[in-house]
C-alpha cells in the first residue's frame, strides 16, 4: 500500500517542513497515544485492536510542549529558566487539569513564591514532563547538539533537580536528539549518538546507562513486536511516566521505524504505559528527521484543523529565530578572523604576525 503523504508549498523551505514535521508529529503522537495511556500493549489489541488515527490537540505533552514556545517567543530565541518559570505562571488556565502532579506542585511553587525558579525542581517527583516538551529547544540549536543538551540542562532543571535530575537527563537526550534529526542527512544512529553523547558522564549515568541498554535491547529483538514483549519482561519501571522508561523507549521506537513518523508514532501509540508520551516524543524526533511531507496527509489535515493558524505562526517564529542565530554566528566568525588574522593550514601565525 503505498503511502499518502503532504507536499511542502512552494514557499516553505527544507528548515520549514522540519519544524513543522516536529510539531506537527508530536501533537499527533500525543492525541494518539492517548486512549492507551495507562494499558498494556494486550489490553490496548483487546480494546482497540491497533490504534492507527487519533482525535483532539493532545494532552498535558503539547501543553507543556506549548509553553516552552511561549519562552522561547517571549524572550526571542534566548529562554532561560525564569523565563519557562514566568510561561508557566501565565498558562492558559484551562491547562491547569492537563498536567500531571509534579507540574502542578511547581506551578503551586512558583505562584505562591516559597521557591525561586533555580530552585523549584529540587526533589520534585521524577516524571518525563520537562522530557517531553523540549522538542522546541532542539529545534532553536538546529544542528548543535551539543548546545541543545547545555540548554536543556538549564531549562530542564525547573522540573527536576537533585535526587530527580536524571529527569533533567532525559530532557537533555531528547533536545540534543532533535537538533541532530534536523540536518538534512543525517542518518537513524547518528541522530541517537546525540541523544547520550553530551549527557554528562558520571551525573547522568543513569539515563546513560538506561539509554544504552534500551537501544541494545532494540537491535537484540530486531522487531518492534520482539522488542516490546521483551522491554515488558525486563525493563518496567514503578510508575508509567519515569523517564528512564520513556526516554529510552521513545529512541528505540525511533530506530525500529527507521526515522519514519508514520511508523514511529502508530510504534509508540501501541506501545502502551505511558503511551501518549512515548508517542509524542517519537513523533517529534521522527518529524524533525524527516520533515511534515513524510506525515500522512490525512493526520495532518486533522492536525491542523485546530492548530494550523497557531503552528503556522511558530514556525514562521522559529525559522526567523535560527536566521538571526546564523547571523549572530556568522558575526562572530568575522570577529574572530579579523583577531586572528592571516593563518597557516596548521593555524600558526606566519613570523611577520607579530
Amino acid at each position: 500500500m503505498v503511502k499518502k503523504t503532504n507536499s511542502m508549498t512552494t514557499t516553505a523551505t527544507l528548515l520549514h517542513d522540519r519544524i513543522r514535521g516536529c510539531l506537527l508529529g508530536g501533537l499527533i503522537g500525543d492525541a494518539m497515544g492517548a486512549p492507551a495511556e495507562g494499558k498494556t500493549f494486550t489490553q490496548i489489541a483487546e480494546t482497540f485492536g491497533e490504534i492507527r488515527d487519533f482525535d483532539g490537540a493532545g494532552t498535558d505533552d503539547t501543553a507543556v510542549r506549548l509553553m516552552l514556545i511561549d519562552a522561547i517567543l517571549a524572550t526571542e530565541g534566548h529562554p532561560r529558566i525564569d523565563d519557562v518559570a514566568a510561561a508557566l505562571l501565565r498558562a492558559e488556565p484551562e491547562t491547569y487539569r492537563l498536567w500531571w502532579v509534579p507540574v502542578r506542585n511547581l506551578f503551586h511553587k512558583l505562584q505562591a513564591g516559597v521557591a525561586l525558579p533555580v530552585d523549584a525542581g529540587w526533589g520534585n517527583m521524577h516524571s518525563s514532563s520537562s522530557a517531553m516538551g523540549i522538542a522546541p529547544l532542539g529545534l532553536l540549536n538546529a544542528g548543535d547538539p551539543r548546545r541543545a543538551a547545555q540548554e536543556a540542562f538549564e531549562l530542564a532543571g525547573l522540573f527536576h533537580a537533585g535526587p530527580t535530575g536524571f529527569a533533567r537527563d532525559a530532557a537533555c537526550a531528547m533536545a540534543g536528539a532533535v537538533a541532530a534529526a534536523i540536518v538534512p542527512g543525517a542518518g537513524v544512529e547518528e541522530v541517537l549518538r546525540a541523544a547520550h553523547a553530551y549527557l554528562l558522564p558520571v551525573s547522568a549515568s543513569a539515563m546513560r546507562e538506561a539509554i544504552s541498554e534500551t537501544l541494545d535491547l532494540a537491535a537484540a529483538a530486531g522487531s518492534y513486536e520482539r522488542f516490546r514483549a521483551d522491554f515488558y519482561a525486563t525493563r518496567l519501571r514503578a510508575i508509567i511516566a519515569d523517564p528512564r522508561e520513556t526516554v529510552p523507549v521513545a529512541l528505540a521506537l525511533f530506530r525500529l521505524a527507521e526515522g519514519d513518523p508514520s511508523r514511529a508514532i502508530v510504534m509508540g501509540a501501541n506501545f502502551g504505559r505511558d503511551a501518549d508520551t512515548i508517542a509524542t516524543m517519537v513523533g517529534c524526533l521522527s518529524g524533525a528527521f524527516q520533515g511534515a511531507v513524510a506525515l500522512p496527509t490525512a493526520w495532518v489535515e486533522k492536525a491542523e484543523v485546530g492548530a494550523g493558524a497557531r503552528y503556522s505562526h511558530i514556525v514562521a517564529s522559529l525559522v526567523a529565530m535560527l536566521i538571526r542565530r546564523r547571523d549572530e554566528a556568522a558575526t562572530q566568525v568575522h570577529l574572530l578572523d579579523t583577531l586572528l588574522g592571516p593563518l597557516h593550514l596548521d593555524g600558526s601565525a606566519p613570523p611577520d604576525a607579530a
